[in-house]
């Protein structure tokens, strides 16, 4: 009954063991988390304490809610940013709150287990009876070690005002927190804060962890019996791995590591029962900060490099020597774990005056190195790796072995036979019947060996060997060398099979037991220092160090045994974290690689550009010494074959499985490039692109071309290095700089979204290449922010004047050059199409932005202001039909204009501005059209070739709704959208940036707008409309293409509407003229004319439109005119 305690149909066993993989699933899921605590939550830093510190609350909250909830409600602004920052973190807090969840699950599983236990539930099970047995007991002291570890990781890993946050925070905002099953009351009781920090040096709190371990109250007999059956028993069977006394404490660690957390249930026993305690601390840690272990690692380390060397571990050798080896093994890992444990910063509580002398004394005795300490781990994890294999190799070729050594052996003793019964010639041995016989039988007998039963087989082994030697003797053998030839070749192969019958499975186990590196999971990247000053030397380290990283994966093998023993649908996350983790420690060590890689690219570069000449086509014979420059060439070739020895290094270390992950090394090398690549890269964008806007004139065009030269410098090495490193430097090159460039726009887009992309959600970052983040310097949170603002205030249409044919922006004042379309194709040489295409993107965000604080600003100046509304009402009366002429106009625009004037200067600064941006947007599309035509005329032409018969389409189905049409669910449209707009061909003029409802007013406010800005501008030949005076500024091209923006958005009736009160405004005002006889045409009159003509020209309308509402004659007079 009680033999098999795991079998499926033992309920008893298997409810114990789904609970202690569930606990170690939680503790993955703890780690994998507290990577992801959000930034805010922490209110580390003064801007985040005054923006969220009124929406982000600790357990106070709870004293009185609608204190805090009234509060918000009272400010609109408050309630704005609680929503926003509900949709940006919920889906986190809410995985947060899951895990913090399934802590106080697991406690309330276990202790309902234990009632089950005490009531009978599992009939022939009490607490002893699992306790008695072995596995039973196994997973009763996990149990309880889990939970205390779980809290304990809980405490270091999120701090306890932290949890508080998050907890509030889904209490405010989740909606199952009112479900009848929630405990949500218990959650916040469990993981209150304690007041510890896991910051350096900071004080415990008094009375930690008892205190915190108590609050949920477990079955004190219970914990009782399994802290004896930790102290009295082996329950892990470690010993018999360990058959030194003095290897006892190493054997029992992980025991140990239990008891040290489970005593914390139990807290009388530390504090009062002193003859238990000294027990424990006999049993378990009798060598802790005994200086006795600190000189065994020097003759430990001399027996392993003797075992390294060349053709030392030969198969015989290791058969002969398997205790001797096994001992070596021991003796090296408990010195390794002994001084890697009392050598640790985190050994000691640096607050303890005692501990800190003890430990330097330790220093002092062992004359501790940590470049020896690795090298003794090098060496052990290389010999261990090299022993493994072997085994591995003679266990899987063992049986095989054993039968050829059998035949080979039966055979020779036939073949004697043969010899004695005179037939075979064989010099001078007498025909001897007896000794045939006997050798027929010794044949046979060796043939009868069995395999399977391989003790008999040993000892019936010995006895013919035995046999061999005495008829040597007995019958004067040896005069015939020959015949003594063959009874030693045979006794050969005899000792062969004893040994081969002796490879058991046993020794691999122990060796995986001794070789256990788990308790070195965090102390190895103290390590990592030396292990990349070692590779960085002598690049080969790399295949030493995989044994290593292997001996690290001994770690995964504890968590993932429950859960692999239940069955447990966890076993591939677990697993993937874990291995994971090691995967993201192997990148870091090996990240080396790329680095000096980079730093010998960075001396080629600077020799390719500044030292070596190119060679002309033709040269001068005189001139070959000049052009020869054999040092610089020579410097050249040895950077460069320093760099492919580091690439043969990486390349070493064969494809590895760790833990559940293949890591193959070219992959691993190509990452490391790309990660390095990545790092200067983005670095070197967001030095060089920072501006400082007071300067005169502005630095946007020579930073750009610094910042080209230092990225083709990149560039051309990295096409130069990618034979030597076997890569494809050119793909690389633009899918990494692309990413980066597309990162930082979609950031600097963030500040525009409500609902913002993390990191962890953005299709551009990585967690192996991931792209660096810069504190912002300015209101701009990347580079592409600061470039785009820079090119806005370059151009401000307040200080600036476009001139379209020429498509250059002049100063109003002093009439100089201030940039021009050349901008755009710096830009396009130094961030290539990406960043043209991201300057794009994030104009367009700046576009919507304007328009929707234009329309509050609509709401707020025109409709709740009622004289302006009143202005209006009175004028549409006076101007409607508007087929009409308006009698007396001059007087009814200009009483309207006068009435309305404090509100133009905020609508003339919003319109230019988004007519600004509109300019900007087609010179990039120009600049990138022109650059697509260029470099890839077949995409070019597909694209719009495909661009027209979708259109044509699209237009066929509007014709006849029986053609067809792409489906809701298509892509098409959006995904040629997106390379269309890479490729410039798009018109942004005729984009919907915004939704709009109905604005009463609209056409009318927009048409006296208009009317009012006339007077400011006049009538150049050369230069179009241009400024009156450079104190009220206005410029034309912004002001138009603003005004002809903003009516896109809204339905096309309105612009009917405004260019029909256009042409009233003309026809109206020539008539008065014609009637008072004023021979020229006023200059109003003319600025109407020149915004239709320009409207007509920039939609790319027929003309007639404009000639709907305005006679022809009155055009060609206008032109004659002009």
């Amino acid at each position: 009954m009680m033999l098999d305690f795991l079998a499926e149909n033992n309920l008893c066993g298997q409810a114990i063991l789904r609970i202690v993989s569930c606990g170690n699933a939680i503790i993955a899921e703890l780690l994998r988390l507290s990577e992801f605590i959000p930034a805010v939550f922490r209110l580390k830093d003064r801007a985040d304490q005054q923006k969220y510190g009124d929406i982000i609350f600790d357990f106070s909250y709870f004293k009185g809610p609608e204190l805090w909830e009234s509060k918000l409600e009272a400010k609109p602004e408050l309630q704005d940013l609680d929503e926003e920052f509900r949709e940006n973190n919920i889906e986190i807090v809410t995985r947060f709150y899951l895990a913090f969840q399934s802590v106080h699950k697991y406690i309330v599983d276990l202790n309902r287990y234990l009632d089950d236990l005490n009531e009978g539930v599992y009939i022939q099970h009490t607490l002893e009876t699992v306790l008695l047995n072995e596995d039973g007991k196994q997973l009763l002291c996990e149990a309880l070690y889990l939970y205390g570890v779980m809290l304990l990781v809980i405490d270091q890993k999120i701090e306890g005002e932290v949890r508080e946050r998050m907890l509030v925070s889904y209490y405010r905002y989740s909606a199952a927190r009112s479900s009848a099953d929630s405990n949500m009351d218990d959650i916040c009781k469990l993981l209150r804060s304690t007041g510890y920090s896991s910051q350096p040096g900071a004080k415990r709190p008094p009375n930690y962890p008892e205190s915190y371990f108590q609050r949920v109250p477990i079955n004190e007999s219970f914990i009782n019996m399994v802290i004896g059956r930790l102290r009295s028993d082996d329950i892990y069977n470690q010993v018999s791995a360990y058959p030194l006394p003095e290897h006892r404490s190493t054997a029992l660690a992980n025991q140990a590591a239990m008891l040290y957390v489970i005593l914390y249930f139990e807290p009388s026993i530390l504090h009062a029962h002193q003859a238990k305690m000294r027990e424990i601390v006999d049993k378990y840690f009798p060598d802790n900060w005994a200086s006795r272990y600190a000189t065994v690692g020097e003759r430990v380390r001399a027996q392993v490099q003797q075992f390294l060397k060349e053709g030392y571990l030969r198969e015989e050798m290791v058969l002969d020597n398997i205790p001797k080896l096994l001992n070596c093994l021991r003796d090296c890992n408990v010195s390794i774990r002994w001084l890697m444990l009392h050598t640790a910063d985190l050994a000691c509580d640096p607050n303890n005056k005692r501990l800190r002398q003890i430990k330097d004394q330790i220093l002092t005795d062992s004359r501790y190195n940590p470049k020896i300490l690795f090298q003794l781990l090098l060496d052990t994890a290389q010999f261990e790796f090299i022993l493994k294999e072997m085994f591995k190799q003679m266990l899987s070729e063992k049986q095989a072995k054993w039968e050829h050594y059998k035949k080979e052996g039966s055979e020779r003793m036939t073949e004697l036979a043969d010899v004695f019964s005179g037939v075979k010639p064989l010099t001078r041995v007498e025909k001897n019947e007896n000794l045939q016989a006997w050798f027929r039988e010794i044949s046979k007998q060796i043939l009868s060996l069995n395999y399977d039963d391989s003790t008999a087989a040993g000892r019936k082994t010995v006895q013919l060997i035995q046999a061999l030697e005495e008829v040597q003797e007995f019958h004067q053998l040896e005069s015939n060398l020959q015949v003594c030839q063959f009874l030693a070749d045979t006794r050969k192969f005899l000792h062969q099979m004893i040994r081969t019958i002796n490879i058991k499975e046993e020794v691999l186990i122990t060796m995986q037991i001794v070789g256990d590196l788990s308790f070195a999971w965090q102390l190895i990247d103290s390590f990592t220092s030396i292990m990349q000053e070692s590779i960085r030397v002598n690049p080969s380290m790399v295949t030493k160090l995989r044994a290593t990283f292997l001996k690290l994966a001994s770690a995964l093998d504890l968590p993932l045994l429950r859960i692999n023993q239940a069955n447990s649908p966890d076993l591939l996350s677990v697993s993937q974290y874990y291995s994971g983790e090691l995967v993201s420690y192997v990148r870091k060590v090996l990240q080396i690689i790329p680095e000096s890689m980079f730093t010998s690219l960075l001396k080629i570069i600077k020799l390719q550009t500044h030292d070596i000449i190119e060679v002309p086509t033709r040269l001068d014979k005189d001139k070959l010494r000049d052009y020869a420059q054999l040092g610089p060439r020579y410097e050249v070739a040895k950077l460069t074959h320093a760099i492919s020895i580091f690439t043969e290094g990486i390349l070493m270390m064969k494809t590895t499985l760790v833990g559940i992950i293949k890591v193959d090394p070219k992959q691993l090398l190509e990452d490391g490039i790309r990660k390095e690549l990545v790092k200067r890269v983005a670095f070197a964008l967001h030095r060089g692109l920072i501006f400082n806007p007071r300067a005169k004139p502005s630095e946007l065009m020579p930073k750009l071309k610094e910042l080209g030269a230092t990225m083709d410098g990149f560039h051309r090495s990295f096409e130069y290095i990618q034979d030597y490193v076997n890569i494809y430097g050119l793909k690389i090159w633009q899918e990494e700089v692309s990413r980066i460039i597309n990162y930082n726009v979609e950031q600097e887009c963030n500040n525009f979204l409500r609902t913002k992309i993390q990191d962890w959600q953005s299709m551009y970052q990585s967690t192996h290449i991931p792209i660096p983040k810069f504190t912002p310097v300015d209101e701009s949170v990347t580079f592409i922010g600061r470039l785009c603002r820079e090119i806005l205030r370059i151009t401000d249409p307040k200080m600036t004047c476009h001139i379209d044919q020429l498509n250059t922006w002049y100063d109003m004042k002093t009439h100089q050059e201030v940039t021009s379309s050349r901008l755009f194709s710096e830009i396009q040489t130094t961030l290539g199409t990406f960043g043209l295409n991201g300057l794009d993107r994030l104009l367009c965000f700046m576009i919507v932005k304007e328009l929707q604080n234009f329309l509050s600003m609509f709401q707020k100046i025109i409709l709740r202001d009622r004289t302006v509304q009143d202005t209006l009402k009175t004028l549409m009366n006076a101007v409607s039909p508007l087929k009409s002429i308006v009698a007396n106009s001059n007087k009814i625009y200009f009483s309207a204009i006068a009435k309305t004037q404090k509100i133009w200067t905020a609508y003339l600064e919003a319109i230019m501005k988004v007519g600004q941006m509109q300019i900007l947007r087609q010179q990039i599309a120009n600049e990138l059209n022109y650059s697509c035509r260029f470099d890839s005329k077949h995409l070019a032409a597909a694209l719009e070739n495909l661009n027209k018969a979708l259109l044509a389409d699209i237009e066929a189905h509007y014709q006849d709704p029986s053609l067809p049409y792409p489906k809701e669910d298509n892509t098409l449209l959006y995904e040629i959208t997106a390379y269309l707009e890479a490729a410039g061909i798009h018109n942004p003029l005729n984009k919907i940036y915004i939704t709009t409802k109905r604005l009463p007013y609209f056409p009318v406010v927009n048409f006296l707008f208009l009317i009012a800005q006339l007077p400011k501008l006049q009538y150049n030949k050369n230069l179009g409309m241009v400024c009156r005076k450079p104190a009220d500024p206005v410029d034309w091209p912004p002001l138009v293409l603003g005004l002809l923006t903003l009516l896109k958005q809204f339905h096309s009736r309105y612009t009917e509407q405004f260019l029909a009160l256009i042409g009233q405004f003309i026809r109206s005002t020539v008539e008065q003229c014609t009637s008072q006889k004023i021979p020229e045409m006023p200059a109003d009159v003319v600025g109407a004319l020149l915004f239709l003509e320009d409207y007509v020209r920039y939609t790319k309308l027929p003309r007639r439109v404009a000639e709907a509402h305005v006679p022809n004659f009155i055009f060609d007079e206008f032109r004659t005119a002009l």
